[in-house]
């Protein structure tokens, strides 16, 4: 079967697409998950789902809200599809000992942002790492601006709870709280 020019133009605007974007997705997907593989995943399966609808999505200005939408419902439904998760092992004590400062930041991060709900996390992810508005975030996640802002609240105290949790006290510090 051969492939008519048309069809050939549109595989290589989805191969330099996918080359340009799949990083960014992963990324945003590991945010979302806190599991390089099944980031990994998400982004396959949003990359297939893509692939099915490029010459129609290709037409559009903006592809990678498109794209981004569907990592988003891709991740949703992976949440209620299964309702049981293995618990990777974050980091071996030996891995711990040979991080910088920016990194042990950024894993510190990432593990607290592993302990907010889901739901929460997708709020965080989209509104904080994203950059997007309440409404576009409200729109992606199909629910109320009010609810993406309670979300949001919710979600950024639950991070900051799960971050001072895993902060080292200071003794002079600690003595100032008792004394206050």
């Amino acid at each position: 079967m051969e492939t008519t020019p048309v069809r050939d133009e549109e595989e290589q605007q989805f191969r330099d697409y996918v080359a340009g974007q799949s990083a960014r997705l992963r990324r945003t997907a590991y945010l979302l998950c806190g599991d390089w593989h099944a980031s990994q995943d998400l982004v396959q399966e949003t990359l297939c789902r893509l692939y099915v609808v490029w010459p129609r999505v290709s037409k559009l200005e903006q592809i990678h809200l498109y794209a981004r939408k569907t990592l988003l419902r891709a991740y949703l439904h992976t949440l209620r599809r299964r309702r049981w998760r293995e618990e990777p092992l974050h980091l071996t004590p030996d891995m711990a000992d040979r991080a910088g400062p920016a990194v042990e930041d950024r894993v510190a991060m990432i593990a607290a942002l592993a302990v907010v709900p889901p739901r929460q996390r997708a709020v965080l992810v989209l509104r904080y790492y994203e950059d997007l508005s309440v409404e576009d975030t409200a729109a992606l996640l199909r629910c109320s601006t009010g609810n993406v802002k309670s979300q949001a609240a919710r979600g950024l105290a639950a991070l900051r709870r799960a971050l001072d949790r895993d902060r080292p006290r200071n003794g002079a510090a600690d003595a100032k709280e008792r004394i206050t």
